[in-house]
């Protein structure tokens, strides 16, 4: 007699079902919900009895919220067969998660192992990106692919990482909208799961799906009185330098608990939406690493990341984001340009501070000028405005180039002895004479210019792209190709930027790492420039928020030029390399020597003959060794 499969929920048959081997878990074996009770109740919400059309989820690092989905992916190959389409930030990304999660699950747990042919039998429909089961298929794509994410109907949406996916695909509109299109047919047997950090507050999707949600929050037991409540940061409270210390204090009666005690309090959790959704099919949670089982991440590891991170807001927003599961909200309010004349510093403008080790500079093309700043670095990227060249003459005509390539070509005074030259230049290509921009920087040929064009939005991952080939008219013909040309967000230069100059000195005066240095003479003008804009929220047509820069004041060319020189040092490996990147630095200026040297052969052309490339630098940001410039170079 034919009976109808029982109605299992996700986590049902994740503890029936679900195998977890080496290649994928720290800890192999028989999937036990009771290690993290707090997955429960969102994977039941995936359940295809649950009425939930959307379950959103915006987490910390360690808690386990991949697995969930895994375990929901699996429910859905063996229980619930149905067309399902699985979306990563990036295709790279997906074929990433493919071969180190999906293919782990397939092949470790036997439910599934029997329903999908193993990759290299003939005809299998095992790929990289689809795998075909009875009843269905699953499809892994990238939130960048707008062909994966119109290819197919699907009734089940896996949306990770969402936070990191682009702001439009190919012109087509936001991934997710493109996503759950794919399931509109399937009415209200249609399920979508969004799961990431969240990012950046006002342009957070998680955020955003959260908020409209339900809002719930786990709360646990206090082992003391009872009391139930969702785990705050700001209870977690440590001796000063001892981190393993820590211990989470009761609301109610303010007693500490200690780590072992999470087992517990985990076990006697609940649930409890906290806000009214706006949507009565989307049920959201929220939860931090603060919830993370005993033998993950501990309470002394998170004091610890804490006290690691004071003093550096790229650390800071990096804790609030993986660890506490918060939406970081950046200073976008102008710092007061008054406070930032009065802190003007008695140091020379054109000679080099002793403890810079590298010169970038920014240029901003106007229609009769070019405007150069030249910014010294150091580590924790302190920055001193060097100088402040402003070259006259049309961008159309050869002069003002032929000045920047002198600006270039010249020694700039260190305090202390020897000389720098500029180490990358980046320049704004995106003006009224664009074209005229980029024959004159192909004629110019050299390889420390970095041609860019500003792009809205934030792109913290790779804030700098490229480079890209274009066309370039020079002496009348037409190259095609013939310059490489970068794109920069400018928002999180922009932001960067806007934390550093609100830092304050601290308790023992002393400057901290990022400090912005202006010397005593530069033009109240040019300050005023250089906080031009401020961050402001508005809403788009689908009444969402977004955030956006807007004008202060008419003139911002200061700001535009320090942005281009940050993307500069970008560029020749600060972030990527850190602390070797500033140690070879060092090195190099120990025994610097104090000689005048030509300018580079070859240049930013899009393809240089042999001849030239092989005494080229590479100018793009997947540097070999050794990429730090020769002592015939920018480091004299």
């Amino acid at each position: 007699m034919l009976r109808p499969p029982p109605q299992l929920t996700v986590s049902e048959w994740a503890e029936r079902h679900r195998m977890l081997g080496s290649r994928a878990s720290a800890e192999p074996g028989p999937w036990r919900t009771s290690r993290t009770p707090y997955l429960k109740d969102v994977m039941d919400a995936l359940s295809a009895v649950h009425p939930a059309r959307r379950v959103v989820f915006m987490k910390g690092a360690q808690v386990g919220a991949t697995e969930s989905g895994n375990n929901w992916l699996g429910y859905i190959m063996h229980h619930v067969p149905a067309p399902a389409l699985a979306v990563q930030p990036t295709v790279e990304l997906a074929k990433r998660f493919s071969r180190q999660r999906i293919d782990p699950l397939l092949e470790e747990t036997p439910a599934l192992r029997e329903r999908v042919a193993p990759a290299r039998a003939r005809d299998s429909g095992n790929t990289m990106l689809s795998k075909e089961f009875p009843g269905g298929i699953l499809v892994l794509t990238g939130a960048n692919s707008a062909v994966g994410l119109r290819s197919m109907t699907a009734r089940f949406l896996f949306l990770d990482e969402v936070d990191a996916y682009p702001g439009d695909v190919a012109g087509e509109g936001d991934p997710i909208a493109l996503a759950e299109a794919r399931a509109r047919t399937f009415g209200w047997r249609r399920k979508a799961f969004l799961v990431s950090t969240p990012t950046i507050a006002g342009r957070s999707r998680i955020e955003r799906e959260y908020l409209a949600s339900d809002q719930r929050r786990f709360f646990v037991p206090c082992t003391a009185c009872g009391e139930m409540q969702w785990l705050r940061f700001e209870r977690l409270i440590w001796e000063q330098g001892a981190p393993e210390t820590a211990r989470y204090h009761c609301t109610a009666c303010d007693h500490p608990m200690q780590e072992h005690d999470k087992t517990a309090m985990l076990g006697g959790g609940e649930w409890r939406a906290t806000a009214e959704g706006q949507d009565p099919h989307t049920i959201g949670f929220h939860i931090s690493a603060l919830y993370s089982p005993v033998g993950w991440l501990s309470w002394a590891q998170i004091a610890r990341d804490w006290e690691a991170a004071q003093g550096k807001p790229e650390d800071i927003k990096t804790f609030r984001n993986t660890v506490l599961g918060e939406t970081w909200q950046e200073q976008g309010e102008a710092p007061d340009w008054e406070r930032l004349v009065e802190r003007r510093e008695d140091f020379a403008m054109g000679v080099v501070p002793t403890r810079a080790l590298v010169l970038t500079a920014g240029v901003d093309v106007q229609d009769d000028r070019l405007e150069c700043d030249i910014w010294g670095w150091a580590e924790g990227f302190s920055s001193w405005l060097v100088d402040h060249v402003v070259i006259t003459g049309s961008p159309r005509d050869r002069e003002p180039w032929d000045e920047l390539a002198r600006v270039l070509a010249r020694d700039w005074p260190r305090q202390g002895g020897g000389a720098m030259r500029i180490a990358r230049l980046c320049v704004d290509t995106g003006g009224r004479d664009t074209a005229a921009v980029y024959g004159h920087l192909r004629r110019l040929r050299d390889p420390r210019i970095a041609p860019t064009k500003g792009i809205d939005g934030w792109n913290r991952a790779q804030p700098v792209q490229g480079p890209t080939p274009v066309d370039a008219l020079v002496n009348g013909q037409k190259l095609r190709r013939g310059l490489k040309l970068w794109t920069v967000s400018v928002s999180t230069w922009k932001a960067d930027l806007y934390r550093r100059l609100w830092l304050g000195r601290g308790d023992t005066e002393e400057l901290p790492p990022g400090w912005v240095h202006l010397p005593r003479a530069i033009e109240v003008e040019w300050v005023k420039q250089l906080v031009a804009e401020q961050l402001r929220t508005t809403k788009d047509r689908r009444g969402f928020a977004r955030q956006e820069w807007a004008k202060l004041r008419e003139r911002n060319e200061a700001l535009d030029c320090a942005v281009l020189a940050r993307a500069a040092l970008w560029l020749l490996g600060a972030d990527r390399y850190g602390d070797r990147f500033w140690q070879q630095l060092r090195d190099q200026i120990a025994d610097a020597p104090l000689h005048a040297s030509e300018l580079p052969a070859g240049g930013n052309v899009a393809h240089p003959s042999p001849s030239a490339a092989a005494a080229v630098p590479p100018s793009d940001s997947q540097r070999p060794r050794g990429w730090l410039a020769p002592r015939s170079g920018w480091l004299r």
